[in-house]
């Protein structure tokens, strides 16, 4: 059987609570650099690289498209996400597909402009604002995508194969106090 005194053993001193304290909070803090490292870099790594989207189609960084008689070019917003900046009305015939303003979610990137559909119609009071009659532009509010109305559809030039959207099948008596039944 050993002893103690065989072996120069001495029991060791129990940490305070001030050296727990200290260990712990080194312990979080590392923890918490590596977590926000390894969520943080793939993130900024995927923006930077992130396309734009059109009518559900990507579309790389830097890379331009005609629609409407307008040339949108695939750039970022100020905080790296995907967004398309329109140029000057070009006058030449689409490159890719119009389908009008539907649900932009996964559809488009914000900045795309496209003809009003039923889709976009609302209520002022008990007037009803048909959306067919504008064109939209994408934008990002809080979080959420939506369309809100950037001129008249006179503005968008419809060329093959883009076809102009219908009226719309609604009426103002749909309207109710602003609301749209």
């Amino acid at each position: 059987m050993v002893t103690r005194a065989q072996h120069n053993w001495t029991p060791a001193r129990t940490p305070g609570p001030r050296w727990r304290a200290r260990v712990i909070s080194a312990t979080l803090a590392l923890a918490g650099a590596f977590a926000l490292g390894a969520a943080t870099t793939p993130a900024a790594a995927d923006i930077s690289h992130a396309g734009c989207l059109w009518a559900s189609a990507g579309y790389r960084q830097g890379g331009t498209i005609y629609a409407g008689g307008w040339a949108f070019t695939c750039g970022t917003d100020g905080f790296g996400g995907a967004r398309w900046d329109r140029t000057s009305a070009t006058g030449r015939q689409g490159s890719v597909y119009s389908p009008g303003a539907g649900n932009p979610v996964g559809q488009f990137s914000p900045g795309a402009l496209q003809p009003g559909t039923d889709y976009n119609d609302y209520c002022v009071g008990n007037q009803l604002i048909e959306g067919p009659d504008d064109v939209y532009e994408l934008f990002p509010v809080a979080g959420i995508l939506l369309w809100h109305s950037a001129g008249p559809v006179s503005q968008w030039a419809f060329d093959s194969p883009v076809i102009r959207p219908a009226r719309t099948w609604r009426s103002s008596s749909m309207c109710t106090d602003g609301v749209l039944s």
